[in-house]
């Protein structure tokens, strides 16, 4: 109680000296940082309705096309090979792709007697715009040589590295399209993928080149498998199928700087992407994106997203994953360098960057990163755990000093001395530099961003979009202030408000209009490969524009800007008539530190929810401590009634804080003991629920958790 009343009187002293500090200072800041002017661009009207009906809304954006955008017109830049020959020639000699060199793999005694191999890494190498131009020029010339033919598709199944990017664009040259795998789905997956579109020749990498020692046998058509090397281990090309030729990346460059094979310019309307996407609802479906729909995306991105001369960007999110590919294509058009890294060696705290060795991001020291909101909400969790471990008294100078920065951030002012003195401290975990940071993939928790925007010191841009839309939408203006939106649409398609009676969706509703958004423009793709059915359910085309309903609720606010509310397939109608966003409460509640991961679910014919939870194992333990439980394995803790009590008393107090309506809270709970992985099937490659699969794995727990 001393203790507590002692930090009470500190925290109070500190409050003190801060208000006297901004009454003195207040008109120094008002001169030079004129936030209201902050807050006016924040405000302004970003979009406007350009059509109407009883049943939709249509809106555009009006600001207008940037320097980027206007370039790419002016030299009928209408392909990805075309926009490559071009950055090649205006970037030529400046830095573009870049790989960290492995020295040597080294085992390394832990804290707990094992043993891990962790990398001693060196510095960045790099490949100017011109090499990576000849090297992928020479790539698709070997592909011929393999007697892979132009116009023929081709499967890319690896990991984020430059010679995927290399290998992409090789292909490009000769109108190949290329087929995108993520490196983390199942053998089946894999498997339908190579099959269903035909292919003859695979790309892989050292590290996923065993798995074909069995996939070869379901995929009879392939007779080609490259693989690209890895810089410390020889591959072993020993135990596979007869008559399948297994090449390295090298040797096919090598090949192709020998032939005399001219590349096969594509046309805008050709396909380059067949990107199947992650299968959260079934079988992975084949998008059909043509070289204009991404394009048209990159033109969007140029127009919102500001690129400064000196920007760097850190390559690590799959480049199977459009928004990832189109990201780093931005990067190319702009003339940005990419440095390619991996969730093992991104940080100095990562697994495989060995003790007092630097991660990628300070070695490489990125201005621009991508990221998924998963990670986000893993950094977020890291922050608070910092924070919870420290004496009482920082914990509570370090909330005074956060809501200090939120409240002057909020009226339109940056606090730099704030900044430096302690926020610069979290942000040094990313190199140090990190100005923005683009967000997709899923919903961001308007928490999460309010908190990695103020701690890391960055812009958080969240933007909006589906593979079906070459990952474009609408992206939150740089300016804007607010949390938990997506921005106005890009310039380059439409938004479209449809009424969806069902869930009770209308654009009538007050205080914003709402409904199901359909995107209209040519970043649109052309449908589902081989699947014409499916195709005439979800795209149409109107006044020779190509739409897509992406089966996602929307509001649109006052100032043109887009919030996704709810999803159609995740509502739910409880037995008293309440709709349940089962997405919205999950992504609410992942921000639990207790929570891993977490799947809803709700009984139509039930009054209330129920939830399987992956729990924290760190937080399990601590929660169990101080509910007596201490000594439990993980796995006893996880099948203990007196824990699951526990854990939903703790998900409720979060609940609460979210605001969440009652009606929302799960009232029982699982624990579950496994982690849940793209190859337990039960999530996608992106890591999103399946919810199916879950439902189908768990409906003994399920049964149980309603029964009780």
């Amino acid at each position: 109680m001393m203790e507590s009343l002692w930090v009470q009187s500190a925290i109070g002293a500190i409050k003190v000296l801060a208000f006297v500090c901004d009454i003195i200072t207040l008109p120094v800041y008002l001169v030079l940082q004129r936030p209201w002017k902050r807050r006016e661009e924040s405000a302004r009207v970003k979009a406007r309705v350009v059509s109407s009906d009883d049943h939709s809304l249509t809106y555009r954006t009006i600001e207008p096309p940037r320097e980027v955008h206007v370039t790419m017109l002016q030299n009928n830049i209408d392909t990805l090979e075309k926009m490559f020959n071009y950055v090649a020639k205006i970037h030529s000699n400046k830095r573009c792709l870049g790989t960290r060199q492995i020295l040597s793999e080294e085992d390394e005694m832990q804290p707990n007697g094992r043993i891990f191999k962790k990398y001693n890494m060196g510095e960045y190498k790099w490949k100017n715009f011109n090499e990576a131009d000849r090297m992928a020029a020479s790539f698709g010339r070997g592909l011929r040589e393999c007697g892979q033919g132009a116009r023929e598709n081709i499967v890319i199944f690896a990991e984020t590295r430059a010679e995927w990017m290399i290998a992409a664009h090789g292909c490009f040259k000769q109108a190949m399209p290329i087929v995108t795998v993520y490196a983390t789905l199942g053998d089946d997956g894999v498997a339908h993928c190579i099959s269903e579109t035909e292919v003859t020749t695979v790309i892989t990498s050292h590290e996923l080149l065993p798995k074909f020692k069995q996939l070869l046998d379901k995929c009879p058509k392939v007779t080609t498998v490259i693989f690209m090397e890895d810089q410390l281990h020889k591959t072993d090309t020993t135990g596979f199928k007869d008559g399948v030729r297994i090449l390295s990346f090298t040797q096919v460059v090598r090949m192709g700087q020998e032939s005399k094979f001219e590349c096969v310019p594509p046309k805008g309307d050709d396909t380059a992407i067949i990107m199947y996407t992650s299968g959260s609802t079934g079988t992975p479906k084949g998008v059909l994106l043509s070289h204009s729909n991404c394009i048209a995306t990159m033109k969007g991105f140029c127009d919102v997203v500001i690129i400064k001369p000196d920007d760097v960007l850190i390559g690590f999110l799959p480049l199977a994953h459009v928004f990832e590919l189109l990201a780093e294509s931005v990067c190319l058009i702009t003339g940005v360098p990419i440095g390619y890294s991996t969730p093992l060696t991104l940080i100095d705290t990562s697994s495989k960057i060995m003790r007092g060795s630097k991660g990628d991001a300070t070695v490489l020291r990125p201005t621009c990163m991508t990221s998924v909101p998963l990670i986000l909400d893993r950094i977020s969790k890291g922050i608070n755990d910092k924070i919870n471990s420290g004496s009482p008294f920082k914990k509570a100078l370090f909330k005074f000093i956060y809501q200090y920065k939120v409240r002057w951030t909020h009226r339109g002012f940056q606090t730099p001395l704030i900044d430096k003195l302690v926020f610069q401290k979290v942000a040094k975990l990313m190199g140090g530099r990190v100005r923005m940071i683009m967000c997709g993939g899923a919903p961001l928790s308007p928490d999460t961003h309010e908190q990695i925007k103020t701690c890391l010191c960055v812009d958080l841009v969240q933007g909006y979009g589906l593979t079906e839309t070459t990952s474009g939408a609408s992206v939150m203006d740089h300016c804007d202030m607010t949390y938990g939106r997506t921005g106005a649409p890009l310039t380059v398609c439409d938004i479209r408000l449809v009424n969806w009676e069902e869930g009770n969706y209308r654009i009538t509703n007050k205080p914003y209009p709402q409904g199901e958004v359909l995107i209209g423009g040519d970043n649109v793709s052309k449908g589902y490969y081989k699947l014409p059915g499916k195709t005439a359910e979800d795209f149409f085309e109107e006044d020779g524009k190509m739409w897509f309903k992406t089966g996602d609720i929307g509001e649109m606010h006052p100032d043109g800007v887009l919030k996704i509310i709810d999803r159609k397939k995740d509502l739910v109608k409880l037995q008293a008539g309440e709709y349940v966003s089962l997405g919205k409460v999950e992504s609410e509640l992942k921000t639990c530190p207790l929570v891993e991961n977490i799947c809803v679910y709700g009984d139509p014919s039930k009054q209330f929810t129920v939830a399987l939870i992956v729990p924290n194992q760190k937080h399990l333990d601590e929660l169990a401590e101080r509910n007596g439980l201490q000594g439990k394995s993980f796995e006893e803790l996880c099948a203990s009634a007196a824990m699951e009590k526990a854990v939903i008393k703790e998900i409720s107090e979060h609940a609460q804080k979210c605001k969440l309506q009652k009606f929302e809270v799960p009232a029982a709970i699982t624990l579950c003991k496994e982690v849940w992985s793209p190859d337990m099937g039960l999530v996608t490659a992106a890591f999103k629920l399946k919810r199916k699969e879950i439902q189908d794995k768990y409906q003994h727990d399920i049964n149980r958790m309603y029964a009780s």
